[in-house]
């Protein structure tokens, strides 16, 4: 039940954020933090998002912004520096927290914090920041966006560059995650992931179909409203995992 339960979850996230950008990671994080081990569910994680990101910017690489993916990649190379240097695992109550707090990044306001990833400053801190984000928390994607809403390009150059820089991102996140993974004991079987990375695949090439059909209002208003719900459930189930003692 729980490996059908995983391998549809895979399937529909991937379709999700193949059509907003996000959305499907956070949905698919929350998912696995209530299955496995904080380490185990970032790096289950990060394996299912590197493939469904990759396929994705594969389906839409006529439309990557490859010079800003390019700056994106000095910044996270910065957040890398840091990070071998830290070793932060949050507990499953304050992970929740964290993922219901980053979809309200999608409303800061476009006019008072412009940031734009196809400048090259913000392309910068974009990678520094977005990379250390997910490596903590295991999503990034509202963060990501802040940076993405205000680039004066159509809704599939924001999908497939963020796609692809996703990519590294959750490279990073497995990585930092993988020692304490393999001495939990209670990773998903090999087979499990091998057809979670199908499911994947699948999901994400359904999702990409549906984008082109998307009209540039109904992408932009959709996204905002759907991690907006995703995150107040969050925040609600780390709320009240701290008051019932089950935050650890």
């Amino acid at each position: 039940m729980t490996s059908a339960l995983l391998l549809l979850a895979v399937f529909l996230t991937a379709a999700l954020s193949a059509v907003f950008g996000m959305a499907g990671g956070l949905v698919l994080m929350g998912l696995l933090a209530l299955l496995f081990p904080v380490p185990v569910a970032m790096v289950t994680h990060g394996l299912v998002q590197s493939v469904s990101n990759g396929w994705r910017a594969f389906l839409l690489r006529d439309f990557i912004l490859w010079r800003p993916l390019a700056w994106y990649a000095l910044g996270a190379l910065g957040a890398v520096a840091v990070l071998i240097s830290v070793s932060i695992t949050l507990p499953a109550a304050w992970l929740f927290i964290v993922l219901g707090l980053v979809p309200a990044l999608v409303w800061v306001p476009a006019d008072r914090f412009r940031l734009d990833f196809t400048r090259r400053i913000d392309a910068v801190a974009c990678g520094l920041t977005v990379t250390g984000l997910n490596t903590i928390a295991g999503v990034s994607g509202p963060l990501l966006d802040v940076f993405a809403q205000n680039a004066e390009t159509d809704r599939r150059s924001i999908v497939a560059t963020k796609a692809a820089s996703q990519v590294a991102a959750h490279a990073v996140k497995i990585v930092y995650y993988v020692a304490p993974a393999l001495t939990s004991g209670a990773a998903p079987a090999a087979w499990l992931l091998v057809l979670a990375l199908g499911a994947s695949v699948l999901g994400t090439s359904l999702g990409a179909r549906a984008l082109h059909r998307l009209s540039e209002a109904s992408f932009r208003r959709w996204t905002k409203g759907l991690v907006t719900v995703i995150g107040a459930t969050y925040l609600a189930r780390g709320i009240w995992m701290l008051s019932s003692g089950g935050g650890s």
